[in-house]
């Protein structure tokens, strides 16, 4: 039998361990749980090392945003180990999701959710989850989720299946708005653009351009001008949705907001 390994990460103690003890039961599940973002990276690292990597995460949507609550025992739940937070900082769901995905993408990853909240959940099929479930779902529906996703399934309620598809193409088309607008930069200004993005100040990206401080400053009004926006921080959004990436500054010196880094 292949067994399928699983690590619940929420915040709420008596929920996690409880939602654990359920799966635990059935004869093909083992579970883990965690109390937080830190506690749950811990136990994927433990986990990696030891040759036996989990193959779903279950991650509270709202982790990192409540005190958990109950004060009920690990040792009440044998097949399941809760790692409490340590005094790392906080992770939320979501986050979570993101650098798990990147990190470790052969490990699917399905957000549990006490209400349905289409944008939250675009939020979070673009960071990598393979579903959204909510927390009040039966076990059998959990479990079909997670042996969903294990086939390279997505999992939605239908119920958002609308509003999620109304998000994503919405954050599609802002993409590809700020995609057209900084195509109508010049050469010279997407340079300035990526200096822009990656922090410095108007002397540093004259000194790295070889330019006079007043032309760097009259290529970033343009830029502000083409891009639409009033102000170097909303550039600098702008330029991310669009995929612009930071300037290399490896072995620079640089002028981070006027200051020397």
């Amino acid at each position: 039998m292949v067994r399928i390994r699983v690590l619940v990460v929420d915040d709420h103690r008596i929920f996690a361990e409880s939602l654990a003890a359920a799966l635990a039961a059935e004869p093909d599940v083992d579970v883990s749980a965690a109390g937080s973002g830190p506690a749950a990276l811990r136990c994927l690292d433990r986990a990696a090392a030891d040759g036996r990597r989990y193959d779903v995460m279950l991650v509270d949507a709202d982790l990192g945003t409540a005190t958990g609550s109950g004060t009920g025992a690990t040792g009440s739940v044998p097949a399941a180990r809760a790692v409490p937070d340590q005094g790392e900082g906080v992770v939320d769901g979501i986050s979570l999701v993101a650098g798990v995905t990147e990190a470790r993408p052969g490990v699917r990853t399905v957000v549990l959710a006490e209400k349905d909240d289409p944008h939250r959940a675009a939020l979070a099929l673009q960071a990598g989850a393979s579903g959204w479930v909510a927390k009040d779902c039966s076990l059998q529906r959990l479990l079909a989720v997670i042996r969903g996703v294990l086939r390279d399934e997505t999992h939605l309620p239908p119920a958002l299946l609308t509003g999620v598809l109304r998000e994503l193409t919405a954050a599609r088309r802002h993409r590809t708005e700020s995609e057209r607008l900084v195509e109508s930069l010049t050469p010279r200004e997407r340079e300035v653009l990526r200096c822009m993005v990656a922090g410095l100040g108007r002397k540093a990206v004259a000194e790295r351009l070889f330019l006079s401080p007043h032309t760097v400053r009259t290529h970033m009004q343009n830029v502000l001008g083409k891009l639409g926006v009033h102000s170097t921080l909303a550039a600098v959004a702008l330029a991310r949705r669009a995929g612009v990436g930071p300037a290399e500054l490896a072995g620079d010196v640089v002028e981070r907001g006027g200051q020397l880094a």
